[in-house]
């Protein structure tokens, strides 16, 4: 089973990384932004590609992109339906010449996630995946392979981090839940890469004690939600995108949907928050 906007998506999302790549390594000019986050012409040419395309694909539905975000809640509360895009995640990765940088987009529905694509430009990986449709690895020249995560280990938790943006609280988090399940093992990977990991089954735990926006996160939530995860704010409750004032997310943890610990783990959250 499959949506019917997905191929399209796949391709918008390999163009757009075949639009990147020309501007990694080659000491691209860095500019910076109102909130201090850096913008590349890689950022922008993603954008152009991403913005244009899903027009094209069904010009009813509204695209909410990084590049073009500047659109009021009071137009943004009228769509049923709309594109939540990242042209480039993980730019200070791109800039530091890391491979972990993303593309992302997510196709949203009344606040929910109905599939979400993300493409690593450096390696021509692409997942995608959603709830309703499972979760997918696409390698360049091979076929698609089906995705889902891991049992937790018996011997402890493998917690996934960001590179950058780690907080006091997701120490105490951490702390909290060594006293909990003994010895944890800490991967550190950028973007949106770290739902992927989860994904697929590299890890068990992300965290995000941290500000992030909803396009950092709505398309590879929705690959998680199809390999069997969840996104949950600090109070348990799932992870949405109605419109509201403010694009920044709460708090969140990703987590298998069905994991025995999952209570305990909220527990933890809450007492924090």
């Amino acid at each position: 089973m499959s949506h019917p906007l997905l191929p399209g998506v796949l391709a918008l999302v390999q163009q757009a990384g075949e639009a990147i790549l020309p501007f990694w390594r080659q000491g691209v000019e860095v500019v910076e932004k109102a909130d201090a986050s850096p913008v590349t012409a890689a950022d922008l040419a993603a954008h152009r590609i991403l913005a244009d395309g899903l027009q094209a694909l069904d010009a009813g539905i509204a695209v909410l992109s990084e590049e073009d975000a500047d659109i009021a809640l009071s137009e943004r509360a009228g769509w049923s339906r709309w594109w939540l895009v990242d042209p480039l995640d993980g730019t200070k990765e791109f800039i530091a010449d890391s491979e972990e940088f993303t593309v992302n987009v997510a196709l949203i529905e009344r606040g929910e996630v109905v599939f979400g694509v993300v493409g690593i430009p450096a390696t021509g990986v692409i997942y995608h995946g959603g709830h309703e449709f499972g979760a997918w690895r696409i390698e360049p020249g091979k076929q698609p392979q089906a995705i889902s995560m891991r049992e937790t280990p018996a011997s402890g938790l493998t917690v996934v981090a960001s590179r950058r943006h780690g907080s006091a609280l997701q120490e105490q988090l951490l702390a909290a839940l060594v006293s909990r399940f003994g010895d944890i093992e800490r991967i550190s990977v950028g973007s949106s890469l770290k739902f992927c990991q989860l994904a697929e089954g590299s890890a068990d735990f992300y965290p995000r004690l941290a500000p992030t926006s909803q396009w950092d996160t709505a398309a590879a939530q929705g690959v998680l939600e199809g390999a069997g995860g969840v996104v949950l704010t600090l109070q348990g409750e799932p992870l949405r995108y109605a419109a509201r004032e403010s694009l920044l997310n709460p708090f969140f943890l990703a987590l298998p949907a069905d994991a025995e610990w999952r209570g305990l783990i909220v527990e933890e959250a809450r007492a924090l928050g």
